[in-house]
């Protein structure tokens, strides 16, 4: 831990507004809503008009988008004019074919014929920004919002039903472990894209039920029908993947959910909204305008009454191009899990994009950025560059722009604003917990890690 000696945690205190509790938004510190009301949705009255001070200095941006369920405000705000309405008339979405592809496309900019930004896994925007990803190149980009919440699970392929792979694998962890010894291979589990999101979910999974996800098993970057494949015909066997799968791998008798995200980390920080710095830098009122578009679309999503709409629009060709009832049960939090384990219904398990019981989703907390960051040193990613706690700052504060997100939404008259840049302590199902205002602590904290 001597990395860690020098860690100046006031000054994260100062720059990050850490405080030792969670800041929540006014009119959220009440009782979680039930299974049929939804979170309160706070729509602008009326709408913001675009005054000769906020005409953006450009209507134009090309967004990248992967077709899962954390692009769907992205495609409303467009769809239902959103964008429009705060002056961004000619915002282009432009699938992406997966994550390293959206990565080249952001690297070369809609000048060279990518994008300006787009839908990102955490923490991308601070890698590609370093050069991590980029074989050096730095691109700096700035964090504008979250896109959503949860909307994940773990899956495991058929042939391990019974074997006690749930939530809490505690009882199943030999099993694991003693599964090159019985059937000549390691258990094999994929993500999409190495590093992020996706692949944080499966290792603190993993981790906690006392499984290393390094030794103990074969964790691989798999393309998603790669690995549905996989579990199909029996080389795969776990994947970490996102709405509409889980529902395809239950429904086609693929295989069973262990678990979802939101069992893990109830109303985690997903992904996220990022464009290139030199975009922003050169059109913030464009930004803002995006941002206002954005806000209001997120807000559209997370009422129960458009939510069929919704689903109408992003299944469709253009966008997801799956069945609509493959993407109606998420969008009501009815997740059937398999394997002997009771079925989800509550709206506030599946993906949300605007408020949850814990607090703002569309706000970019600077707390979440550093918990992606350090549990990137756990895992002994980057580490020539992740050195410690100083240097992680930097980076969150040089990425983050959450003062445009505030700014933005204060000018189209949202209201119930986060006050601090903090969500304070999180807690996970195993009962280890985050405090930003100390990030070493969560460290020590853990069992199996590599730093």
């Amino acid at each position: 831990m001597s990395n860690f000696a020098n860690v100046s945690r006031r000054k994260f205190l100062v720059t990050a507004g850490a405080s030792a509790g969670a800041v929540l938004l006014k009119g959220c510190v009440g009782n979680p809503p039930s299974a049929t009301a939804p979170v309160a949705t706070n729509v602008a009255a009326s709408p913001s008009p675009v005054t000769a001070g906020d005409t953006p200095e450009t209507t134009t941006i090309k967004l990248g988008y992967i077709p899962i369920v954390e692009s769907a405000a992205m495609i409303i705000a467009q769809q239902k004019g959103f964008f429009a309405k705060y002056g961004m008339t000619g915002v282009e979405l432009s699938k992406q074919a997966n994550w390293a592809s959206a990565r080249d496309n952001v690297t070369i900019g809609s000048g060279g014929g990518g994008i300006d930004g787009g839908q990102w896994q955490m923490p991308m925007p601070h890698l590609i920004s370093e050069g991590i990803i980029t074989n050096g190149q730095k691109v700096p980009m700035y964090v504008l919002a979250q896109l959503n919440t949860q909307g994940n699970g773990i899956a495991i392929a058929g042939i391990h039903a019974g074997k006690g792979l749930g939530a809490d694998i505690a009882s199943a962890a030999d099993y694991i472990k003693g599964f090159q010894a019985n059937e000549g291979r390691k258990f094999k589990a994929a993500h999409t894209f190495p590093n992020v999101n996706q692949d944080f979910w499966i290792r603190y999974w993993f981790s906690a039920g006392g499984v290393d996800p390094d030794n103990d098993i074969d964790l691989l970057a798999v393309p998603p029908a790669e690995t549905v494949q996989g579990m199909r015909n029996g080389t795969m066997d776990a994947f970490s993947t996102g709405d509409p799968w889980p529902y395809r791998i239950v429904a086609d008798e693929i295989g069973f959910m262990a678990a979802l995200t939101h069992e893990i980390w109830s109303f985690h920080p997903e992904e996220y909204l990022a464009i290139r710095a030199d975009w922003v830098d050169a059109n913030p009122k464009a930004t803002k305008a995006l941002l206002k578009g954005l806000m209001e679309a997120q807000q559209w999503c997370d009422d129960p009454a458009n939510r069929a709409e919704l689903v109408q629009i992003c299944s469709g060709r253009n966008f997801f191009n799956i069945p609509a009832e493959i993407l109606t049960p998420p969008y009501k939090g009815n997740y059937t899990m398999g394997d002997g384990k009771a079925a989800f219904n509550d709206i506030n398990a599946g993906p949300l994009y605007w408020k949850d019981p814990k607090g703002s989703v569309s706000y970019p907390y600077k707390s979440h950025d550093l918990w992606f960051l350090t549990e990137s040193m756990r895992w002994g990613f980057h580490k020539n560059t992740l050195t410690d706690f100083d240097v992680v700052q930097r980076m969150v504060d040089s990425v983050n722009r959450e003062d445009l997100w505030l700014e933005a939404a204060k000018e189209a008259g949202f209201s119930d604003l986060p006050t601090s840049t903090s969500r304070g302590v999180e807690t996970f199902f195993d009962g280890i917990k985050f405090d930003p205002a100390n990030p070493e602590a969560y460290l020590t904290s853990l069992d199996i890690k590599r730093v």
